[in-house]
């Protein structure tokens, strides 16, 4: 994984993905107590920044090997990227989903012509059927974050950040990205590496699932009790991979954790103040932003909205509580 690799994904996405922007408000500086700069992956093509892995992968297999067809596991967010990557190559897409995932990931996977099949992420292996279904089927398996060409994809984030933080004169300052297992956050890191090395990245994760938080102060990887009980769905992973700690273990700073309400109201706040939609998961790094300033360095945060799939009933219980 290098920064040549990211720009070959980014140069590959050109004209595919959306440049999203990065947004401010008067009213999340104050609450924050320093400069917040929200990156609004929300508004990427399939409501998350996963758009942007599914491509990169997809778009780098052999044509022969693509024509086959496409599977991945996902809670949502990759299901949704992967189908609408795979539909746009004009090839067939299997994604295995959790059987709790929200019913508005599972409606948006199937809408966009993928075949969905469910498992149970508290006694199933969903690492042990996906490789069996791609056997079995011959479909190229895109993993969700432990593979180089997702990585390289979402570092393409981490190349607009970059850009964009300079622009908005930002050139020192902790970049908070929502993590599960890690693709997001390793990919953005390697990004600034190479382009912005005053902004350090920090991974943001929900309270009883804080494997990356963990893994990074204990120096190896760090596995979570349970796989599910948590409202941030998008980003409960068993553990961080293979492939993305050790870029985050040279990279990153120190992790942060939020509880489910900092979350929701973190939701509650983007929507009123920053005009976007965030589900649970998407909204930790803002929340980390806005409640955790103690762990905070510098007058500047700038922080990843990742995705905006939520179901209504989670959204309207985070409107009330702000």
């Amino acid at each position: 994984m290098d920064i040549a690799r990211i720009e070959a994904a980014a140069q590959r996405l050109a004209g595919h993905a959306r440049r999203t922007p990065l947004l401010g408000s008067p009213f999340l500086d104050e609450i924050a107590g320093r400069r917040v700069l929200v990156k609004a992956e929300c508004l990427q093509h399939t409501g998350s920044f996963k758009f942007r892995g599914a491509w990169s992968a997809i778009s780098a297999l052999p044509p022969e090997t693509r024509a086959r067809g496409i599977i991945a596991f996902s809670s949502g967010n990759h299901a949704q990227g992967i189908a609408a990557a795979a539909k746009l190559h004009g090839v067939p897409a299997v994604i295995i989903m959790p059987s709790d995932a929200p019913a508005a990931k599972v409606t948006g996977t199937r809408g966009l012509g993928a075949e969905v099949v469910p498992y149970d992420r508290a006694t199933e292996d969903r690492d042990a059927l996906g490789a069996r279904l791609a056997q079995e089927r011959g479909l190229a398996l895109v993993k969700p974050f432990d593979d180089p060409e997702v990585i390289a994809g979402q570092g393409s984030c981490g190349l607009e950040i970059a850009e964009q933080a300079a622009e908005a004169g930002v050139t020192r300052a902790d970049v908070l990205v929502c993590c599960g297992g890690g693709g997001l956050t390793s990919g953005i890191a390697l990004a600034l590496e190479a382009r912005a090395p005053g902004l350090r990245v920090r991974p943001a994760e929900p309270e009883g699932f804080d494997d990356v938080r963990r893994s990074l102060a204990s120096g190896r990887i760090e596995r979570n009790a349970a796989l599910s009980g948590n409202i941030c769905d998008a980003i409960v992973t068993p553990q961080p991979g293979n492939l993305t700690f050790p870029i985050m273990k040279r990279l990153c700073g120190p992790g942060l954790a939020v509880t489910e309400d900092e979350a929701l109201s973190a939701m509650a706040l983007a929507f009123r103040h920053l005009k976007i939609v965030a589900e649970p998961g998407g909204a930790v790094a803002l929340a980390a932003a806005l409640f955790r300033g103690d762990e905070l360095e510098g007058d500047a945060v700038i922080c990843t909205v990742s995705g905006g799939n939520v179901d209504a009933g989670v959204f309207a219980r985070a409107l009330v509580l702000v």
